[in-house]
């Protein structure tokens, strides 16, 4: 699965530098999506007025940017322009990552954010010297970038075209930095250190205050995430494991923090088979993740996970910022998901995808069922 990019490259005789480069890459990928937890039937106690039929798309254009100077060092910056639909509706307005609890359009254009917004992201921009790279801005997360986070190989990261809820992921947490396509992301700092075999990775990121409580006059404080992934790895085996430790994230009745979170896993590849174990764990839910993939042929692929996660069914009470209420919210998952991912490669960076997800998280039933193509350049 090749990815041709098309760079031009402009020289400068400015200080230094001896010449820039300009990339362009970027995928579609457009498919059938069928989801029963959908229904546009008011009869029907799934009911929220979505078909359980769909069309699934996304359109992403990427631009990476970097120079170099005389003495080595690297500069670099990557943003990207995503155009993108689920369940019909437009997800290229930075909802899904932190305005994913804004709902509806006064309080996007409060952001400045606009359904038919398909602007570019948050900027990352980055340094490189050696093995050592230190990023700022729309960063990748340390825990984002761990191996085995996400499903082995397959276009969508997950199950089918668009990952389908991504139910693989062991780490159940309720966030963790990680470089958004859409929004601004972190807009934090991070370093990277690759020498052989093994990377390590610190990232560290402070939001802003969330808003103040109207009752009380204080100020709810923005979520603040340290994070360190290191990972090593001996040919086709690697072995990693990742922690975060957060501060005014979602504090639980017991007073746990629901993003204080813990990942490891292990994989491998043994020529037309492969498999990975992973682990992830905070104070409430604790998940295990098993995979295996097969090569058919030369040109096909199937994987098969199955995820298993417990939780002490704890709640969270937070402020509403405008009325000064208590909100009460169970949290955690509990129950277990299985996921089948098939691809075939068409030869020209054109990939054939299709996959089913069956979950029951939380006595919620729920079958996904996608197909269709994906396509890079």
């Amino acid at each position: 699965m090749k990815k041709v990019l098309f760079a031009t490259t402009a020289l400068i005789a400015l200080g230094s530098m001896a010449a820039a480069d300009v990339r362009l890459s970027g995928y579609g990928r457009f498919g059938l999506d069928y989801n029963d937890a959908n229904s546009d039937n008011t009869d029907d106690a799934n009911y929220n007025g979505i078909s359980s039929t769909n069309i699934t798309s996304r359109l992403r254009l990427q631009v990476d940017m970097s120079a170099e100077t005389d003495g080595g060092v690297g500069f670099n910056a990557r943003v990207r322009m995503q155009a993108e639909s689920r369940d019909n509706q437009n997800l290229s307005n930075g909802v899904g990552g932190p305005f994913a609890l804004l709902t509806d359009s006064e309080d996007l254009d409060a952001v400045g954010l606009r359904e038919d917004d398909n602007g570019f992201n948050g900027a990352r921009f980055g340094v490189t010297y050696g093995g050592l790279a230190v990023n700022v801005g729309n960063i990748i997360g340390a825990v984002e970038n761990a191996p085995g986070l996400y499903t082995t190989g397959t276009r969508s990261a997950g199950t089918g075209i668009d990952g389908m809820g991504f139910y693989s992921v062991a780490v159940k947490s309720a966030g963790f930095d990680a470089y958004s396509s859409d929004g601004q992301g972190a807009n934090g700092v991070e370093a990277l250190y690759t020498m052989g075999g093994f990377t390590g990775h610190i990232s560290y990121s402070n939001s802003n205050d969330v808003g103040i409580n109207s009752v009380t006059g204080v100020s709810i404080p923005g979520e603040e995430r340290t994070a360190i992934m290191l990972t090593y790895s001996f040919g086709d085996y690697y072995v990693t494991g990742a922690y975060q430790d957060s501060n005014n994230g979602p504090i639980t009745d017991q007073g746990n923090d629901v993003n204080d979170l813990y990942f490891l896993a292990a994989g491998g590849d043994w020529g037309q088979f492969g498999a990975k174990i992973a682990y992830g764990g905070n104070d409430v839910t604790d998940s295990w993740t098993l995979e295996g993939n097969m090569d058919i042929g030369a040109a096909s692929n199937i994987l098969i996970w199955y995820n298993d996660a417990s939780t002490g069914n704890q709640t969270v009470t937070t402020t509403d910022p405008d009325t000064g209420a208590d909100v009460v919210t169970a949290i955690g998952l509990d129950g277990d998901a299985f996921g089948i991912n098939y691809q075939y490669d068409l030869g020209g960076g054109a990939t054939f995808v299709a996959g089913y997800v069956k979950s029951d998280y939380n006595d919620f039933d729920q079958d996904q069922f996608q197909a269709g193509v994906y396509f890079s350049f």
